[in-house]
Order: structure tokens, then sequence, then C-alpha cells
């Protein structure tokens, strides 16, 4: 054996096996590998899109919350507002019916102040006229006049 023929036995070989492998084992592979760093590429643009949309979801939560908590806080200033006019109101009616209840009463007491005042009138007015009817009737004289004092006084008492 020949060492040169050995070494270009395998240098032919050795092509034959390049040949092999170029033509019929490296495609395949190079698919496969293809096919799997676009797999990962597709899955990293995916989570990185999902990492983008979260971030927005939660901006947009936080404005929805923001606004929901603004509004809330409309609403109750609002229910504060009414409700302190609610209770003005209340006040001015009550104080409107107060002072109807105090001018009615006003006008009752006049009334029944003016009533009694007659009735004194009238008693004063009979006493005065039985008075001077007892001393018509008698004579006058001091004793007799004197008299005629204490017994109206005692009538009046």
């Amino acid at each position: 054996m020949n060492i040169n023929f050995t070494l270009i036995s395998q240098a032919i070989a050795f092509s034959v096996f390049i040949w092999f492998t170029v033509k019929f084992v490296w495609p395949p592979l190079l698919r496969a590998i293809e096919e799997r760093q676009k797999t990962i590429a597709d899955g990293l643009a995916a989570g990185e899109r999902g990492r983008h949309e979260l971030e927005l979801a939660s901006q947009r939560s936080s404005e929805v919350l923001k606004e929901a908590k603004q509004r809330a806080a409309e609403i109750v200033l609002q229910a504060e507002k009414r409700a302190s006019e609610i209770v003005e109101e209340a006040k001015k009616a009550a104080k409107e019916e107060g002072d109807r209840i105090v001018t009615a009463a006003k006008a009752d007491i006049e009334h029944e102040m003016f009533s009694a005042k007659e009735v004194l009138r009238q008693h004063v007015a009979e006493l005065a006229v039985a008075g001077a009817a007892k001393i018509l009737r008698r004579e006058v004289d001091a004793k007799a006049h004197a008299d005629l004092l204490v017994a109206i006084r005692e009538d009046l008492k």
C-alpha cells in the first residue's frame, strides 16, 4: 500500500463525505435552526407586545380609577351642597312658620286684652252707675257720703 494512494483515497472519501453532508445533511439542519430562531424571535416579540399592552392597560386602569375617584368626589360634594341647601330651606321655613305663629299669638293676645279691657270698662261703668244711683237715693251729707264710698270700695273688692 502506498501512502500517497491512501492519502488521496482518504481525501476523496472526505470530499465525498463533505459533498454528501452539504447536499443532504446540512439543509435540513439549517432549516431546523432557522425555524427555531424564528420561533424564538416570534416568542420574544410576542412577549414584548404583551409587556407593552400590559403597561398600556395599567395606565388606562389607573386613569379610569382616577376619573372614577374624581367623579365620586364631585358627587359627594354635590350631595353635601344639596344637603346644606335643604337644611337652609328647612331653617327658613321653620323661621317663617315661627314668625307666623308669633304674629298670630300676638294678635290673639291683643284681641284678648281688648276684650278684657272692654269687660273691665263695662264693670267700671256698672259700678259707677250703681254708685251714682246709691248716692242719688240717699241724702247728700258728709257722713252718708263717706259710708257710701266705703260701700263702693267693698263692692270693688
